[in-house]
């Protein structure tokens, strides 16, 4: 074994320069593929990050303008949601498990003694923590006695909670009250989000103190046994048909009727995310490759010169396969030493992009774990074999008689 790394490294210090050269094409390579899979990561982490923020699983539905005429009505009428469409999308489409309505008031006030804030003030069902993977800090969310008994109660972000009693913690703030819309609420509950930072209260209340209309800001259905993104556009389709049937506008008029399919666009976006990963691996593949073909040539060229030196030693007992590991083997080495080189330079490349931008909307931990430089590693042997295969199986073939002869 030592007597192997020996000669392997007189090879590589009698062609000093040539082996730099292609070495450099290596590390140059692997250092590409590196940073290329750790910004692809970032950017899949952060397309993670932001669908783990709200649920996927659902389709948010808004009344619109009717663009088309039907049934004797003109293009241009105003399609309000009501409540009664919440039980008749659950009804007419198996694939809804749950349909929730929301009311908002962009320019509620809400105040206590210390400080007021303005926001966004939404009612909601209890399914809303849910939906959007709110974190409770302290108390709890609003529940279905709230919402049959009509209570005042409310629910604040963290940072407006600290606004409205600033200096107390979230635990002692759950039973205090603050004033909106002239009225008093009881704070039952303190939740954090990266984003979202509505008052919420439930639904029924808001509609008792805004005269119990029956119009729906919003509807939210909640879906379950979908797989593809086709199943989820058809369901789309068919609850805007079931909408149509309701308030008398054509099923293909996407102005009647606003919708956010986030489940088919969470599929399509992880398909695209997949894409990307995949793209990366087969750009990096072939930049790694330009340096194999490289590190192949110069083991030609090594080989070529040695060919005396093959003849003395197959004349004096050497074995084709001692042979062929010697010539494996620096092929091995001058693929693994640069290879790794590219590595610590692409993983020390990545770190100052985190530094930097590892935690924007645009990329989340751009880094490498030791799957990937497992996996690179993996990869670098077998094309090191492969690039000192070629010029072994040649060194083998030659005979010794004119190997001998071979100035």
């Amino acid at each position: 074994m030592f007597d192997l790394i020996a000669e392997i490294g007189q090879t590589l210090r009698n062609n000093r320069l040539r082996t730099m050269l292609t070495g450099l094409s290596v590390a140059w390579g692997v250092f590409m593929l590196i940073v290329l899979l750790g910004a692809a990561r970032g950017v899949t982490n952060a397309f993670r990050v932001h669908n783990d923020a709200s649920a996927t699983n659902v389709i948010n539905i808004w009344g619109g303008y009717t663009t088309m005429p039907w049934h004797g009505y003109k293009e241009g009428r105003s399609i309000d949601l009501r409540d009664a469409d919440i039980s008749r999308i659950e009804r007419e489409n198996e694939s809804v498990y749950e349909v929730v309505a929301y009311g908002s008031i962009d320019t509620a006030k809400v105040s206590t003694v210390y400080d007021a804030i303005s926001g966004s003030f939404n009612a909601v069902y209890p399914g809303e923590a849910e939906l959007r993977n709110l974190k409770m800090l302290a108390g709890r969310f609003i529940n279905d006695r709230d919402i049959a008994e009509t209570r005042r109660v409310m629910v604040l972000h963290r940072k407006n909670a600290s606004a409205l009693f600033p200096g107390i913690d979230p635990e002692k703030v759950v039973g205090k009250t603050v004033d909106c819309l002239g009225l008093s609420w009881t704070v039952i509950g303190v939740y954090d989000h990266d984003w979202r930072t509505s008052s919420d209260t439930p639904y029924t209340t808001y509609k008792a103190i805004t005269g119990n209309n029956d119009e729906a800001y919003q509807l939210t259905a909640r879906i379950s046994g979908l797989s593809t993104e086709e199943e989820g556009e058809q369901l789309e389709e068919d609850i805007r048909a079931t909408l149509g049937r309701a308030h008398g506008f054509n099923p293909a008029d996407k102005g009647a009727v606003w919708t956010w399919n986030r489940f088919s666009q969470a599929i399509a976006g992880a398909a695209a995310m997949g894409y990307l990963t995949l793209a990366v691996w087969i750009l990096g593949f072939f930049t790694l490759v330009s340096g194999i073909v490289g590190v192949s040539n110069i083991m030609f060229v090594s080989v070529r010169e040695r060919t005396h030196e093959i003849g003395i030693r197959r004349a004096i007992g050497a074995k084709p396969r001692s042979i062929l590991l010697q010539i494996l083997a620096e092929g091995v080495s001058i693929t693994a030493l640069f290879g790794y080189i590219g590595i610590v330079l692409g993983m020390a490349v990545l770190q100052v992009i985190d530094a930097f931008f590892g935690d924007t909307d645009a990329m989340q931990n751009p880094t490498v774990d030791i799957s990937i430089a497992f996996q690179v590693t993996v990869a670098l042997i077998i094309a090191g074999a492969l690039a000192g295969l070629f010029p072994a199986l040649k060194a083998i073939k030659v005979k010794p008689v004119e190997a001998l002869r071979d100035e």
